[in-house]
């Protein structure tokens, strides 16, 4: 009967995972071109900070009304629909001819965004056995991030070789062919919380009373800022000093490839372990790469230090995956994932503009600063919430125990 159970489970757990690797790619490809595109139509810094924040605050938006959308409608029509929008949505970068339409594309594609990534997260949390929740979450980061690796160097090197817009329209042909294999091969299934009635479906504000949440969110966003004020304006700094396209796409890579891969180690140490000392070693490492990045004046300092930022993200994103899955099983994992997708976006929202600002007045070093002290202040912060909390799973069918809750 177990292995009758286990097919289906696999399958469902590698159409998410190509699907996610897929998305993630096209989204890679663009990663070292956006900067170059928005300076090519003239955006100063705060256009640029502009540009990068619609795609989250679009995500912000919608993301949480969509999440809790698919815990009572289902997942799959939602993901499919998603990727048909965001590639239709990718080719209108092509045309886009100015800053203000250009931040427009970026906020019709993070709307087609909010359908796609959190929703294929909330299945892969409502099929992973209680206890496993961080192998589940760090087998599946390998798809997403592997992807997002990959893509810069691939997209710098479409753009050395065939021109800028080459790479929105691959970013379009990959998203088109991940929804021809959603609608074939995904079975919508009911949600967990869908099948159990006797479960209330929670609101946000009462997501946000419990405290071990509301710990995860602050530190989710506040690290956030670290992180999108780095992929923001990394390639500028880079470009700054005689680094090439490609070799950005590469430093870009080698970052996202070493969180990839070190997601299976440490999604399994996140079952067995600390999750909150996995969540603080890991926070400490990517402080101190992020503050010794504006030293650096050659490419393989930079590709060393973006290879340490890189492991010091995988340490922590499993147990905070595992946390955010665990907690969404008791009211609704889209909702879960809504929530915590749409604290990174919030994160991903004031970065570009701070880091925007402070690069037209006291120059781009202080972005790297900035993005170090914002992951520290998240650090801090989620341990004074979470300390003294047990997290523990209990056998299948059993409650979560959160003694400070």
């Amino acid at each position: 009967m177990q292995k009758t159970n286990a097919l289906p489970k696999k399958r469902k757990f590698f159409v998410l995972a190509l699907s996610a690797f897929a998305v993630m790619l096209g989204m890679g490809i663009i990663a070292p071109l956006m900067p170059l595109y928005a300076e090519n139509l003239g955006a100063s810094g705060i256009w640029l900070g502009i540009i990068f924040a619609s795609y989250s605050v679009s995500r912000l938006l919608f993301v949480p009304i969509i999440g809790k959308m698919s815990d009572s409608k289902g997942r799959k029509n939602i993901i499919a629909i998603g990727l048909f929008l965001y590639s239709l949505f990718s080719l209108a970068y092509v045309f886009a001819y100015n800053e203000f339409t250009l931040s427009l594309a970026r906020f019709l594609q993070g709307f087609a965004s909010a359908m796609t990534l959190p929703i294929i997260m909330a299945v892969i949390g409502d099929i992973s056995p209680k206890g496993k929740e961080g192998r589940y979450m760090g087998y599946f980061n390998v798809s997403r991030f592997f992807g997002m690796g990959l893509g810069p160097m691939l997209g710098g090197g479409l753009n050395d070789v065939y021109g800028i817009n080459s790479g929105f329209y691959v970013l379009s042909g990959l998203t088109a062919l991940t929804f021809v294999f959603v609608l074939l091969f995904l079975k919508e299934e009911p949600s967990p919380i869908q099948k159990q009635k006797q479960v209330v479906k929670q609101s946000y504000k009462k997501i946000w009373s419990i405290k071990i949440m509301r710990g995860l969110l602050i530190f989710r966003f506040v690290s956030a800022m670290g992180r999108g004020s780095i992929l923001s304006f990394l390639a500028i700094y880079a470009f700054s000093f005689g680094i090439t396209a490609f070799q950005v796409g590469v430093i870009l890579m080698a970052n996202i490839v070493f969180l990839s891969f070190l997601q299976i180690p440490f999604g399994k140490m996140a079952d067995k372990v600390s999750k909150m000392k996995m969540i603080m070693i890991g926070g400490a490492v990517t402080i101190v790469s992020l503050l010794f990045m504006p030293s650096t004046g050659n490419f393989y300092w930079l590709l060393l230090l973006n290879i340490l930022w890189g492991t010091g993200r995988a340490m922590s994103i499993p147990a905070t995956s595992a946390i955010n899955t665990i907690e969404g099983r008791k009211f609704g994992m889209g909702s879960a994932m809504g929530l915590f997708m749409s604290a990174l976006y919030a994160g991903m929202i004031i970065a570009p503009l701070i880091s925007g600002v402070l690069m037209e007045t006291i120059g781009i070093k202080y972005v790297f600063y900035f993005s170090g002290l914002a992951t520290f202040a998240g650090v801090v912060i989620f341990y004074s919430y979470a300390r003294g909390i047990d997290l523990k799973t209990k056998q299948e069918g059993e409650r979560t125990v959160l003694p400070n809750d």
